[in-house]
């Protein structure tokens, strides 16, 4: 309970309205959000929380849940996770165990979430993680996610470099103690080659330990001369991994993966070593649909924050949406009803693109969009559908 009364006056500060600040009452129904809203990362939490709080307060202003004709508020209670795999697991069983919580949203890390899968698949409790794009945790029946898989993503990063770029060596630099990271890497690699590209340099460093200096492994990078170094890493280490490698000597070109999509990321990028690099993310304002051109303009004026809401913001609101969905869909708030409508959701038109669940796990059928870092803005590139 501390860690919720701590969660509480975090975003009171803030000034948001918290889902979980509604005393519980048979008209409401409550799902539990298990975010990192400390720890090594916090603005995935900071950012997941701006997007659930804008969809629960739009669903309740418009009336809330309607299940077999009775209307239902939609509320939420919140644990922080501190980035940490044994906190994750934690707050997955404690919500779990609340018989109030009718299906869980995050974590967003994939680390995290496949801390919580055992959780999901022994007590039967819906989870949807809003980003975690590792391919493995969806081979949980009641695990769900509103974005791409990691394999997508890095086949469409190696098509890039090959065919767009015109890359014929690659070399990789990936923090090993993420899935995510490790998983995009190896995906990147495994496609590249394929096509006739040769990854001539694959280093690796640990995260979670801090590590800071990159010079052993660029060094090697760099006497290898690569066309172009992915990096498929939180956006956090990119400009220090970016200005090591120039120091180094690197001429080549950078690829990013979804992590690196936050306009934070341009502003430390004071120098305009990232210009040119290529990224793959979830949605981009100049092909936005009308439902996401409203959801910008709301954050906007919600925010007052210049910068568009970046892809973690846009994913933890169709999370929300996609339960709305479930719930109605189904017309029961009972868990397994709920994991059942949600693999069985035909179309749900997101901030993020068009999702279907027609693959038998939760992985949604849904497009990318490729984007390039120019003028320090991400430029629209192309889109990609499966």
């Amino acid at each position: 309970m501390k860690k919720l009364y701590f969660v509480i006056l975090c975003l009171l500060a803030f000034g948001m309205i918290f889902g979980s600040a509604i005393a519980a009452d048979e008209d409401t129904i409550y799902f539990g959000v298990n975010y990192e809203l400390t720890g090594a990362n916090p603005i995935i939490g900071e950012s997941a929380i701006k997007g659930v709080d804008m969809a629960v307060n739009e669903i309740n202003e418009a009336g809330g849940l309607v299940v077999n004709g009775k209307s239902y508020k939609f509320a939420y209670k919140a644990l922080d996770n501190g980035f940490n795999t044994d906190e994750s697991a934690l707050n997955a069983q404690e919500f779990a165990d609340d018989e109030s919580i009718v299906a869980s949203i995050g974590p967003n890390d994939s680390d995290m979430c496949m801390a919580t899968q055992a959780i999901a698949c022994g007590d039967g409790l819906p989870m949807i993680s809003p980003w975690s794009t590792l391919v493995e945790l969806t081979s949980c029946e009641y695990y769900f996610r509103a974005c791409f898989t990691d394999t997508f993503q890095g086949a469409i990063l190696a098509n890039y470099a090959y065919n767009y770029e015109n890359a014929r060596t690659a070399a990789v630099l990936y923090d090993m103690s993420n899935p995510y990271n490790e998983g995009v890497a190896t995906r990147f690699s495994e496609v590249f080659k394929e096509l006739g590209g040769e990854v001539v340099e694959s280093q690796t460093y640990n995260g979670k330990t801090g590590e800071e200096d990159f010079t052993s492994q660029l060094t090697k990078i760099t006497g290898k001369n690569p066309d172009i170094l992915l990096m498929p890493n939180f956006y956090e280490e990119i400009v220090s991994q970016a200005t090591q490698a120039r120091d180094m000597g690197y001429k080549g070109k950078f690829l990013g993966s979804d992590t690196w999509v936050d306009t934070s990321l341009l502003e430390w990028d004071t120098e305009g070593l990232l210009e040119g690099s290529a990224v793959v993310g979830h949605y981009h304002k100049d092909i936005a649909s009308d439902v996401a051109l409203k959801f910008i303009d709301n954050y906007h004026k919600i925010y007052g924050e210049t910068g568009d809401p970046n892809d973690i913001v846009a994913l933890n609101y169709d999370a929300v949406y996609l339960l709305k969905t479930a719930i109605e869909n189904g017309q029961s708030f009972e868990r397994k009803a709920i994991r059942d409508s949600l693999a069985n959701i035909e179309v749900y038109e997101g901030v993020t693109g068009t999702m279907t669940f027609n693959n038998g796990n939760g992985d949604p059928t849904k497009s990318a969009v490729i984007m390039k870092i120019v003028d320090g803005k991400f430029q629209y590139v192309d889109s990609v559908t499966p």
